[in-house]
């Protein structure tokens, strides 16, 4: 069983910056955001008295939603690099229209969604799910992890055997988390 949590809202995510493996802090809506998920996971794991690995990307908005989780859950977190969103390379902070004007044409063709892996220096779509896969291969207990929303998309592709295109399609909302159990994967609100 895992519990697939991302951060919450960040500063750059309102201004339509892809952060990448750059960080901005939470927004006082993030931090809410933050608290009503660790509530919610706190319920979710209590009624089950089940004990769980806790796992956080390294990066800020990451360490700062695991912060707010660990207020309602007691389980120490552990920093995981394999759960970082994925790097778009010298793109990360930018946004779609600075991209756009810095790399004329590079976006030609791209959607909301194939544009990540387009930059010249960034991380691929293989090498991104090759991480998240060896990360999935090495759970063997009841796990929470907070991560990022395309690594997020990323990990539950990989677990249900997703197409690259359904994976880049599925949401990834920051007031909720997923349950991955059972070759399942469940939405709690």
């Amino acid at each position: 069983m895992i519990y697939l949590l991302r951060h919450g809202e960040t500063v750059w995510n309102t201004l339509g910056r892809f952060q990448g493996q750059k960080d901005s802090p939470l927004t006082p809506r993030g931090i809410l955001q933050a608290d009503r998920v660790a509530a919610r996971l706190a319920q979710e794991i209590g009624a089950n008295g089940i004990t769980f690995e806790f796992y956080v990307s390294p990066l800020g908005r990451a360490q700062e939603t695991a912060a707010r989780i660990m207020l309602t859950v007691s389980f120490p977190a552990r920093e995981d690099a394999r759960l970082m969103e994925v790097t778009t390379g010298c793109w990360d902070g930018m946004t779609l229209y600075e991209i756009d004007v810095e790399y004329p044409g590079v976006l030609e063709g791209a959607d909301a969604f194939d544009w990540y892996f387009r930059s010249p220096d960034g991380e691929t779509f293989d090498s991104a799910c090759a991480r998240v896969d060896s990360w999935l291969s090495g759970i063997s207990t009841p796990v929470i992890a907070v991560s990022h929303g395309l690594t997020g998309r990323l990990i539950r592709g990989v677990y249900l055997g997703l197409s690259r295109r359904e994976m880049l399609e599925l949401p990834v909302p920051q007031d909720g988390f997923y349950c991955l159990e059972h070759g399942q994967v469940t939405l709690i609100e």
